[in-house]
């Protein structure tokens, strides 16, 4: 197990005094003897090695410069995760430049032996320019320069009128080069259409064939089912079977199994209404298609049956006394 880094005690009391956290002062504190650990002991190699290795050849200690990136930005309070994120981003960048960096010392020494930095023959790649001794890129002006002066060594530098502007080989005007962007590569903001209609006038048109249908549907129902008006009603005799409208006919058949606290009262105030209260507390799925809500499609299911079985039941097979009956035998003692 590493043993516990110590920290800087005169950060940690410079920063305790600031009002830090302690927690805060301490990760800085730690960060701070880190670092200054570690250069104590680059400026030991350093001295060890001398001029050995040429004077330094441009290459940075990768694992170093990674460690330092990341004591730096845990001691400015950032994140380890982001820390972490951040030194292997600048370690990369120093490999790239690392790398870059014999390419451009051998275009500088290019440029330097020709007279300065010249066009590669054959109509080869574009070497990347930059200013000898620095690994700077060359600004426009800079470059345009150079191409300049590479022209004019070959003897093209000149148009015959005096002017210094530079023409390439059979060139008599300059042209500028234009960037081509694929049409695929441009994104493109634009709705996906999905299972979309518009109102008008697919929903509007179905919604009135439906209202016309329910409409001739309740007038040859209203002509045609026996629907008395009857007499007055009389308190002093009671009909025999006395039942309720066909939408109670359904809570009137629990009576036949239950008692009536348990048929009158709990199934129809605590299961039915209190029930269907709590459902949407109860049940938060968003979804409406039947394969994801299984379990409240069948529950809803069943009430349905259940209420139309016991609806049907009271209706049609009920005679006098609530006593069961047939209607192929005893007839129908039911009227709207």
């Amino acid at each position: 197990m590493a043993e516990e880094p110590e920290i800087d005690q005169e950060t940690f009391d410079k920063l305790i005094a600031d009002g830090q956290p302690e927690r805060v002062a301490r990760a800085k504190a730690k960060a701070v003897s880190m670092r200054k650990a570690k250069e104590a002991e680059a400026g030991a190699d350093n001295s060890s090695n001398g001029s050995g290795d040429g004077g330094g050849n441009g290459e940075v200690d990768l694992e170093q410069l990674r460690q330092e990136t990341f004591d730096k930005l845990i001691a400015d309070g950032q994140p380890e995760r982001v820390a972490r994120a951040k030194a292997k981003a600048a370690v990369a960048r120093a490999e790239k430049q690392q790398e870059s960096q014999p390419a451009e010392a051998a275009a500088a020494a290019a440029a330097s032996s020709g007279g300065g930095a010249q066009a590669q023959q054959g109509g080869g790649g574009v070497a990347v320019q930059s200013r000898p001794g620095t690994g700077a890129a060359l600004t426009p002006e800079e470059r345009q320069a150079r191409v300049a002066a590479a022209l004019a060594a070959k003897g093209n530098g000149g148009n015959g009128k005096g002017n210094g502007e530079t023409r390439f080989a059979n060139q008599d005007h300059t042209h500028r080069l234009l960037a081509m962007v694929p049409p695929t590569g441009i994104q493109q903001i634009r709705g996906k259409q999905e299972d979309k209609v518009y109102t008008w006038p697919h929903l509007l048109s179905a919604e009135f064939v439906a209202l016309l249908g329910i409409t001739a549907f309740v007038l040859v129902f209203s002509a045609l089912a026996p629907a008395p008006l009857r007499a007055l009603a009389n308190s002093n005799v009671t009909p025999n079977p006395s039942k309720a409208p066909w939408y109670f006919l359904g809570l009137q058949e629990l009576l036949r199994y239950f008692h009536p606290m348990v048929g009158g009262v709990t199934i129809p105030g605590v299961v039915g209404l209190l029930g269907l209260m709590a459902l949407p507390y109860m049940d938060k799925n968003p979804s409406v298609k039947p394969e994801n809500r299984k379990t409240a499609y069948a529950l809803f299911t069943f009430f349905l049956v259940g209420s139309s079985v016991l609806t049907v039941i009271g209706s049609i097979f009920r005679g006098p006394g609530q006593n069961w009956t047939w209607p192929w035998f005893d007839g129908i003692w039911f009227t709207l």
